[in-house]
Order: C-alpha cells, then structure tokens, then sequence
C-alpha cells in the first residue's frame, strides 16, 4: 500500500495537475491559516515587516541557485538521461546534490556573516531594534536554503516520474513547520522562534519526499563530478533561468527597499495580499505549468512542435476556464476575504482597507501570473532558457521605474499596481515570442472559448454583486459567520451562474471538465501525456 502511494504516477497533464492543484489547495488554505496567526499575535506593524524582510536574502539564495537548475535544467536533461542510461542518471543526480549542497552551504555562511551589511542595504527605512530582528532572522533562516536546495532536487526527480503525490505534499509540510514556530516556538524562544519555525519546516519539506526517492531508486554515492558532461549541460541551461530569477529577485528587492521607506506596516500589507492572490496562480497556474512541463521536454526531445503547440493551446485554455471566475470572485469579494481571513488580533481596520485594495489591483493581473509559468516552462522544454529571460529583464525594469513613481503618490498600493502592469507585459511579450518561435498557439480556437468564458463571467459578477447586497441585509456583517455567509452564498451562486452559462454556451473546457467529475482522476482527454498519439 505505502509502496503503492511512493511511486503513484499521474497519466495525464490534467489529472497531474489536479494533484499537483489539490494538494496545493491544502497547502494554500495552510498557509493563510498562518498568516491568520501571524496577523492576530503580530498584526501589520515592525514583527511581520522585521520577518518578511529577514526572508528576503535566504530566499534569494534558494532562487538562484537551485530553482534555476530544478526548472530549467535539471528535469530536461534527467528525463533525457533516465530513459537512456539509468546509471549515469543517478550520478548526476548525486552530483547535484553534492555540488549545490556545497555551493549553499558555502554561500550561506558567508552571507550569515554579513547579514547586517546586507539587510542595511535592503531595508535602509529599518532601525534600531527593528532592524536587529530582521538581522537575528535571517541569519536563522539561511539554514533554510540548504535543505531546500537538496529537497528541490529530489523534486526534480520525482517529477520527472511524474509522481506528483509526494512531491505535492512537501509545501504542506513546510508550512506546518512555519506555524509551529509561530504557535510553539515563539512562546519559548520569543521572535526568534519565527525563524526557527522556517527551518523546521525546510527540513519537513525534505524529509516528506526521501522515501518516494529512495524507491524510485536512488542512492547516494560521494561524488561531485564538476567535469560530467551532463553536469556542465545543467549548469549551462541553468545560467540563463537564474539569471532570470536574479532579475525577478531583484525586483522583490526593490518593492522591500521601496516598502521599508514607506509607513510602518506596508511591506506586511504588500506579502499579506500577495499571499492571498497568489493562491490561485499557484493552485492553477503553476500546477498545470509543473505538469505540462515533462511532457512537453519529451515532445521537443523528439521535434513534436504540432503536438507542442496543441497541448499550450489546450492548457492555456483550461488555465483561464478556472482562473477567470476566480478572479471575479476574488474582486468582488475581497474585502470579505481579507476580513475572513486575516480580521482578528492586532489587525486593525486600517490594515484591512489597505489589504483589500490591494487584492483588487493585484486580481487584475492573475491570468497574466497564472499563464507566465506555463510560458515559460514552454521555453525551458526547448531549451530555450535566454528568451525568458530577457522578457523578466524587460518587466522587472517597467516595474521598478513605475514602482519608484506611483510609490511616491499612492504609497504601498502604487507598487501594486507596478507589479500587475508589469505581469501583463510580461505575459504579453512571452505569448508574442512564443508565438513567433512556433508558428502558432492556435489563438483563433483560445479567442473563441475566451469570449464565451467572459460572458460567463460578466453574468457572474451581475450575480454576485446582487446576492452580495441581497445578504448583506439579512446577516450582522459585524461578525464573522455574518460575512462567512454572504461570501459563501455570494461564491456559491457565482458558481452555479458560471457552469450554467458555459454548460448553455457549450464551452468545450466545461464539457471536459463536467465530464472528468465523474472519474477518479479528472482528465482532458484530448490533453494526454502520451506522446505517441
């Protein structure tokens, strides 16, 4: 049975995404959980903003030098290798595992040593005991990306398996770890315990996929073979994504240069809205991207460019059939959901306005955040890991110069709206190359099923809103199960306004998706895994 469960593999994209997009869920719903924690004990004042700049730096180590290579690298040419020779395989699994591990254990200690230079430099609108927190830390975080590095590697093994289950559980897992920290930790250890809980849950994230690991095959062996081919070919694809990611980076940097000038509280506000719009691109947007991504390095690995196309074509529209009526969701309903979500403790009225705004303006750009990972890891299975890059360049510079001006007049909310614009560009300009590169995406067939899931969505909102009001006058919106209630019957008619319309307007993506309800795994049946087809 637990061997069963250890190597469970996902046979279609869709279903892969499922599980990828479930477990996620659970992680998400988690994860705000413990920003409720982190909003009731500390509100939005010097703890969270001391906490969220302490992650900065270890969290820059973590995407430079491992997700660049787990993305970009790694997963192409281990799929590749697999398949051919499994001996080889492995070495350069060990390889990696052994070089990185060095590589941030190295540059961990030397950043823990000149953490307070670094973070002056961050945060330059931090001090006196503010700023030691930040510094206290983040030299306690920079545990975190060791562990994570090694984790990440095994993830990038057990998706090229396709064995989604287990890796799916490892964010779970470290969040967890971040809210027993908060809820153990902190009594014990004061503030620290924070950072404590970011460890703990780095090690969770480890320990939850080694035995799926180890029975897909692995074992360890002392090398750390720098002159491999494969190695090289890694590293080689790799430059480019973390170059990419160092540019993205740096653009979290300055939204926390920029936040750490502004009132105190606003770089809590700018991570506490992020992390609640960003559920859906990551239960949607990134689930189909990280299973859509080895089939397509299989395809390009045999030059199926029609299949190649077909199945970006497929997936971008089952990405924007659920992300769309999330969206109107999320912007009708945003202050419901931050009231829901974070309204309790030390989180006062005026942080909650600030907090809604800003889900409101992030909303607008949620289809552009969850379609730039499917994009992008369309890039990566052609090895074409330079183009992506020079799209992140290119927004990351649109948003740090908007982001220094709308700042200036409309505060904390002015890098918001630099950060959404900037996502639409982005998104735009990765379509319009990828387009180029391939030929085609099939946009006639996605202009079609746009305009039917727009009609829907209109009527949606028309629906909502009216419910939201209707409710309103019936419940105490002074208390919590007063507005859990207008939202739930808000969000559940929307719903069933949503499938009716597409159900009426015959939209293909509904009728698939109705369809696979019935099974165990949902499935797009004509969106296989199977290159033969």
């Amino acid at each position: 049975m637990l061997k069963n469960i250890l190597s469970k593999k996902s046979h279609t994209i869709t279903g892969a995404a499922i599980v990828i997009g479930a477990a996620s869920f659970i992680s998400k719903m988690i994860a705000l959980a413990r920003d409720r924690i982190f909003a009731h004990y500390f509100g939005a004042g010097d703890v969270m903003d001391a906490y969220y700049a302490a992650f900065k730096i270890p969290d820059l180590v973590f995407n430079l030098l491992i997700v660049g290579a787990l993305s970009a690298g790694f997963i192409p040419v281990f799929i590749d290798l697999i398949n051919k020779d499994k001996k080889e395989a492995w070495k350069v699994t060990n390889s990696m595992i052994n070089i990185l591990g060095i590589l941030l254990i190295v540059t961990s200690t030397i950043l823990i040593i000149f953490t307070p230079q670094f973070l002056k430099l961050l945060v330059p609108g931090f001090s006196g005991e503010k700023l030691t927190l930040a510094i206290t830390l983040s030299r306690i975080m920079f545990i975190s990306p060791i562990l994570l590095g090694i984790s990440s590697i095994v993830s990038g093994v057990l998706q090229s398996f396709k064995a989604f289950l287990i890796y799916s559980l490892s964010p779970i897992m470290y969040n967890l770890g971040i809210i027993i920290g908060a809820l153990f930790l902190v009594p014990i250890f004061g503030n620290q315990g924070l950072a404590m809980g970011v460890v703990l849950g780095a090690l969770f994230h480890l320990l939850i996929q080694i035995p799926s690991f180890i029975q897909h095959g692995f074992k360890y062996q002392r090398i750390a073979d720098w002159k491999n081919k494969n190695v090289r070919k890694i590293f080689k694809l790799m430059l480019p994504r973390s170059l990419g990611m160092a540019t993205s980076q740096i653009n979290f940097l300055a939204i926390t240069i920029i936040a750490s000038t502004l009132t105190s509280g606003s770089l809590a506000i700018f991570n506490f809205a992020d992390n609640i719009q960003s559920v859906p691109t990551s239960i949607i947007g990134f689930s189909f991207a990280i299973a859509l991504f080895p089939t397509l390095s299989q395809l390009a690995s045999l030059n199926e460019n029609k299949k190649i196309i077909k199945h970006i074509s497929e997936t971008t529209k089952q990405i924007l059939f659920l992300i769309i009526p999330i969206t109107v969701i999320m912007f009708l309903l945003r202050a419901q959901i931050v009231r829901l979500i974070l309204g309790t403790g030390q989180f006062d009225w005026e942080a909650t306005t600030l907090t809604f705004n800003a889900i409101g303006i992030f909303a607008i750009s949620l289809f552009a955040q969850s379609l730039i990972p499917t994009l992008s890891r369309s890039f990566y299975a052609l090895q074409d890991t330079v183009t992506p890059l020079i799209t992140s360049v290119i927004s990351d510079i649109i948003n740090i110069i908007v982001a220094i001006y709308l700042s200036k007049v409309y505060g904390i909310l002015g890098l918001i709206v630099s950060y959404s614009f900037s996502q639409i560009f982005q998104f735009s300009l990765l379509w319009l190359l990828l387009r180029n590169k391939l030929g085609t995406l099939h946009e006639s067939k996605i202009f079609i099923s746009i305009t039917k899931i727009l009609i829907a969505g209109i009527t949606m909102a028309v629906f909502i809103q009216t419910f939201k009001y209707l409710v309103s006058t019936v419940v105490n919106m002074d208390k919590f199960w007063g507005i859990f209630l207008q939202m739930g019957i808000s969000t559940t008619i929307g719903i069933l306004i949503y499938g009716f319309i597409c159900h009426q307007l015959k939209l293909r993506e509904m009728r698939l998706f109705a369809e696979s309800l019935k099974k165990r795994w949902l499935k797009l049946r004509n969106v296989q895994t199977d290159i033969t087809q």
